[in-house]
């Protein structure tokens, strides 16, 4: 059998310090983002207590993009908790959820786009997929601008 809940809780209440490292944040940073105390954060990173289950989805949720998460999980953290969870897990390949992004600014093979719904855009390259997101146009228009 493979990896269980109570392993997966384990295995990132182990790596939760090296995640928020790799990601730059401070403990309050990294308690807000992950909605927890900074008290329980720390507890956590100490190995005094154990991440909840909830606190360990927002982790892989959060940090997709983790190399800590990556090589304590595999590459797809995310579908890694998808499966534990429902204990199986399916889905279509597809991209019908492309009709929620408004295209902006094309420059070359990459496109800055708009989410329909929550505001926030994205910076997709048509041979590689998504490659970055933010709340904030000039944030992302900078960004497209170092691109290309």
């Amino acid at each position: 059998m493979g990896m269980d809940k109570e392993q997966l809780i384990a295995i990132i209440s182990d790596k939760i310090k090296l995640i928020r490292v790799e990601q730059g944040y401070t403990q309050d940073q990294m308690a807000v983002i992950i909605g927890v105390s900074k008290k329980t954060l720390v507890q956590i990173e100490k190995g005094r207590i154990l991440a909840g289950w909830t606190t360990v989805v927002a982790v892989i949720a959060l940090f997709p993009g983790s190399s800590v998460l990556k090589a304590a999980c595999g590459d797809s953290p995310l579908e890694t908790a998808l499966t534990i969870a429902h204990q199986r897990y399916e889905w279509e390949a597809s991209r019908q959820e492309e009709w929620y992004w408004k295209p902006l600014e094309e420059k070359g093979s990459v496109v800055m786009e708009q989410h329909a719904v929550s505001g926030h855009y994205r910076i997709s390259d048509y041979n590689t997929g998504r490659r970055f997101t933010s709340v904030d146009r000039t944030e992302a228009e900078m960004t497209l601008d170092r691109w290309t």
